[in-house]
């Protein structure tokens, strides 16, 4: 008999993502009114898809530890900005830009874009 193993660790706990329903303006303000998480979900969106937190991890010269970064994560995922799935021992995390900007539309350009101006880039953020 061959037992076929899941995709994840039965003594994992299931990753939280709230229904886009359910999303609210306020979350989403307070996970992005931190410099550092506006700066990882604005990589995360340009990419569409991140593997390796390692991606995110580097801010300019700083480097955030691990035990942050997860942190960082966990506020931005259960705030209904991005989706993350396990994959072996990495976690790959989907931006849901598309979702949140049709449920608010604007919203996240604002603020990602105000984040983008105050830092002198210019660049602006593609709504992708």
């Amino acid at each position: 008999m061959v037992r076929i193993k899941p995709p994840y660790d039965e003594n994992m706990r299931p990753l939280f993502h709230p229904l886009i329903e359910t999303i609210q303006p306020e979350a989403i303000l307070h996970a992005l009114s931190d410099p550092s998480r506006a700066s990882i979900f604005a990589r995360i969106m340009r990419a569409g898809c991140v593997e390796a937190c390692s991606a995110v991890s580097a801010l300019g010269e700083r480097v955030i530890p691990k035990s942050s970064l997860s942190n960082h994560l966990k506020v931005l995922r259960e705030a209904g900005l991005i989706r993350s799935e396990r994959h072996g021992v990495e976690m790959r995390n989907h931006s849901r830009w598309a979702e949140v900007d049709a449920r608010f539309p604007g919203l996240l350009f604002a603020i990602i874009s105000a984040y983008a101006s105050e830092a002198g880039d210019g660049s602006g953020v593609s709504g992708t």
